[in-house]
């Protein structure tokens, strides 16, 4: 004979296990921040894990090698979080440098990976981060914002495409030649004063012989600065192509003024590293007043500039003026836009928010950072 029993549900004690439990829970979560105090539990887990979904978002450095004699391409690992980019956009990256975390905005150069990214500096004469760059070390730690930026292809890609670049502007053209889909026909005009100083070179004309680009090159030392009315001669039928270009403000502003004149405007993109300034007035002094910093700074240094070099951590984004991310308070004095050359004026009881990487002294002035 086969008995059948049944249990009875108990949930009076499941209720009060539960009850336990999360009491338990709770007091050692006291109990950690007590010890962890003035910090938080995750602060201690930003050190054993800094790369964790738990922490500000940050990079590893994997590896570091020269590209060309002035450059360095950084191969990246971002811990969880982190977006996978879109060709053609750029990265804001921290470095902390003498005790001051300063942030550049750099073009990614790799194909798009989950996992790791590069980018790829141009060392600059008297470059804090530029040069920097060369001497970091794999395992480093850098701090990441994701990546944003709005230079890149269409989808679908337009059928025929001419990319103009010249020096460290090939930069986020090589990460949409390292990707797909490319559009079908791809000319690029690249521009360096020597072919030693030809960023990416080896690499472009491989994927020129494996029939994924025309490849024109221009090197300035011999051939002379390449003019918007030489593109004919060069690329005949450019007026039909659209076109990606990023290099020098002075390239850029004679291919903007030379697509506008032919009605082509709207076909060319570009991508600048720096605002177009113009330097207007007569500097005065900056008061960095939470930081108890004050710098005297003349009519052509940016208040972003001006705040890093005498060690305020400023924040910044891509030092063009587009991305907002270096607002701060103006709370006195003048300051000038120097895209525009409008000067703002603020006091205590009405202050402005201003952006430092465009703007400079107008007078005295005060910062709230």
């Amino acid at each position: 004979m086969t008995t059948t029993g049944v249990i009875a549900p108990q949930p009076q004690t499941t209720s009060v296990a539960k009850r336990v439990l999360g009491g338990v829970r709770k007091g050692a979560r006291r109990v950690a921040e007590a010890i962890a105090t003035p910090l938080l539990p995750e602060d201690f887990l930003d050190l054993i894990s800094p790369l964790g979904s738990g922490a500000e978002l940050r990079g590893r450095v994997l590896g570091v090698r020269a590209e060309g004699p002035n450059a360095t391409t950084v191969t990246i690992r971002p811990g969880r979080g982190w977006r996978p980019h879109t060709p053609g956009q750029y990265v804001r990256i921290g470095f902390d440098v003498d005790g001051v975390r300063l942030w550049r905005a750099y073009s990614l150069t790799s194909p798009v990976n989950a996992d790791t990214f590069t980018i790829t500096a141009r060392a600059i004469p008297d470059g804090k981060v530029s040069n920097f760059v060369r001497s970091l070390a794999p395992g480093t730690l850098l701090h990441l914002d994701q990546a944003e930026g709005l230079f890149t292809l269409p989808t679908p890609t337009p059928p025929a495409a001419l990319f103009l670049t010249a020096g460290s502007g090939i930069t986020p053209i090589m990460g949409m030649l390292r990707n797909d889909p490319l559009p079908a026909d791809v000319v690029i005009v690249h521009s360096a004063p020597s072919e030693a100083e030809a960023l990416f070179l080896p690499e472009l004309r491989r994927l020129e012989a494996a029939g994924r680009l025309r490849l024109v090159t221009r090197f300035t030392a011999v051939d002379g600065i390449l003019t918007p009315d030489q593109l004919d001669s060069v690329v005949p039928d450019w007026r039909s192509r659209d076109t990606w270009a990023c290099g020098p403000a002075a390239m850029l502003d004679d291919a903007e003024a030379h697509w506008a004149a032919e009605g082509l405007g709207e076909r060319l993109h570009t991508e600048r590293f720096r605002a177009a300034i113009i330097a207007v007035g007569d500097g005065g002094a900056v008061t960095f007043d939470t930081s108890g910093v004050t710098v005297d700074a003349d009519a052509a240094t940016t208040l972003l500039d001006a705040g890093e070099g005498a060690g305020v951590l400023m924040p910044s984004g891509c030092r063009m003026g587009i991305c907002f991310n270096c607002v701060l308070p103006l709370t006195g004095g003048s300051i000038r836009d120097l895209r525009t050359g409008e000067v703002t004026t603020a006091d205590p009881q009405d202050p402005v928010l201003v952006q430092t990487c465009v703007s400079a002294a107008a007078g005295p002035c005060h910062l709230t950072v």
